[in-house]
């Protein structure tokens, strides 16, 4: 199985609430999902958008699992640096 990271939509219509979440790379967006490692809330003010589990993240990083460009963005804006930093 490959391991992915990456966002599951929540919310109504044009409020989108995210979970950041570990998942089979074949599972449809909303899918079953292994692990929820925290959430990303596009709408909220700065300090409260973005909060997940860093050990977490950093454990399922070590197994494999690979994160989604946004994935890889927000981790990045909050200080773990994922592979890939190719972003323009």
């Amino acid at each position: 199985m490959s391991a992915r990271i990456r966002l599951k939509r929540f919310g109504t219509k044009k409020r989108p609430f995210y979970r950041i979440v570990v998942m089979d790379r074949r599972e449809p967006r909303d899918g079953r999902t292994i692990e929820e490692l925290g959430f990303y809330h596009p709408i909220e003010v700065e300090g409260k958008q973005i909060s997940f589990d860093v050990e977490k993240a950093k454990a399922w990083l070590n197994k494999g699992a690979e994160p989604s460009d946004t994935v890889r963005r927000i981790f990045n804006k909050k200080g773990l640096t994922v592979g890939k930093s190719a972003e323009a």
